[in-house]
């Protein structure tokens, strides 16, 4: 067991303007970070946890102490200790929330330590290897009436509540297909050190671009619609040729709850950046958002008495990424102040339908859910 005080840091990190701290918040809560080499999106994390308000405090275990420094730079003041072993930690601070970022093997022991301790979990994707242990991890959330949740933070977007509720409201009547893709970059994959993290290895991975960035998408398509999927095919392919045991590129066809079909493209093609888009055609027009665009939300309705092409003021989006929403709106939640993004079950969702794809990719038949 070992604990290290760390030194207050005024003035790390910058804020978002619309999630300055402010006043404390009338209800707080301790939050735990759960870490260790290769841990993934902790700028965003500690940042994150430093501007919500409700976050009084916050510990780290990371045994490799990576993170640390990092850690005291971007929580400042919240900053309460550092723990190389995690069941110390959780006994010591007794934290509320537990944030999880560790690849998919080392995912599921400490998200079941977090649960044991009364946490509800925040986890990095994919957060297993195999459907079976997340799917047993969000019966022990929901016995213990917590929740285990994929981080998801797509679903807080302006732009994609936008659509949600344009759809939802039946702007485009009843949905009759979405088409989705999500595209990055191939540059990284030639990096001979990417070739080594976590990401890039199945066996700690579960996959590839599918399972790491695809999975966003594939969430959204679902969030936005309001259809699960229930059956999928698909191909996956390494086509850049790198030396990866993980797939650069799949492709995804689903069937809805209500009979409607989609597809997802998720792949590394570019040579920097992103290509992203969602569209969703119904009985009485269609709807697309294009991220990363100044045009990211366009929709069409015949319902419409003079029907036109819609466009979202990209000036009305908000600056900064969606992590820093997304990790107050869960804090809040565990704090009692409003509902979680996201529950797990829907995270379980998602999952179910990867690992049905790479399945079918493996099989070459349709897979049901």
């Amino acid at each position: 067991m070992q604990r290290r005080e760390f030194a207050k840091l005024a003035g790390a990190g910058i804020a978002l303007p619309a999630l300055s701290p402010g006043a404390p918040a009338s209800k707080s809560i301790k939050a735990a970070v759960i870490t260790g080499a290769g841990g993934v999106h902790l700028s965003s994390y500690f940042e994150s946890l430093r501007l919500a308000e409700v976050v009084a405090a916050v510990a780290v275990c990371d045994p490799s102490g990576q993170s640390l420094p990092l850690a005291r730079k971007l929580l400042a003041g919240k900053l309460t200790a550092g723990y190389q072993d995690r069941q110390a930690m959780l006994r010591q601070e007794k934290p509320e929330l537990a944030l999880v970022s560790l690849d998919g093997v080392e995912s599921p022991p400490a998200i079941d330590a977090a649960l044991e301790a009364g946490c509800h979990v925040l986890a990095e994707k994919p957060a297993c290897v195999r459907l079976e242990e997340f799917e047993r991890l969000n019966r022990k959330a929901q016995s213990r009436h917590r929740q285990l949740l994929l981080a998801l933070a797509n679903r807080v977007d302006p732009v994609i509540l936008e659509a949600r509720r344009l759809v939802r409201e039946g702007k485009i009547g009843t949905v009759y297909g979405v088409e989705a893709h999500i595209i990055a970059d191939q540059t990284r994959l030639k990096d001979p050190g990417y070739r080594n993290v976590w990401r890039a290895l199945k066996a700690r991975a579960g996959g590839g671009h599918l399972i790491w960035l695809g999975i966003h998408w594939l969430d959204l398509a679902m969030y936005v619609t309001g259809l699960p999927v229930r059956a999928v095919t698909g191909f996956t392919a390494n086509v850049g040729g790198q030396p990866l045991d993980v797939e650069d590129s799949a492709v995804v066809a689903m069937r809805f709850e209500n009979g409607s079909l989609g597809t997802l493209t998720s792949g590394y093609y570019l040579d920097k950046g992103y290509h992203s888009h969602l569209k969703i055609w119904g009985s009485q027009g269609w709807l697309q958002v294009h991220k990363y665009t100044n045009v990211p939300l366009e929709w069409y309705s015949t319902a419409d008495p003079n029907p036109q092409v819609y466009r979202w003021d990209s000036t009305r989006k908000p600056p900064g990424d969606v992590y820093s929403p997304f990790v107050r709106a869960v804090a809040r939640a565990c704090a009692g102040l409003e509902p979680f993004p996201l529950n797990g079950d829907e995270s379980a969702r998602v999952l179910k339908a990867i690992f049905a794809c790479y399945r079918a990719a493996e099989t070459g038949q349709t897979q049901s859910i």
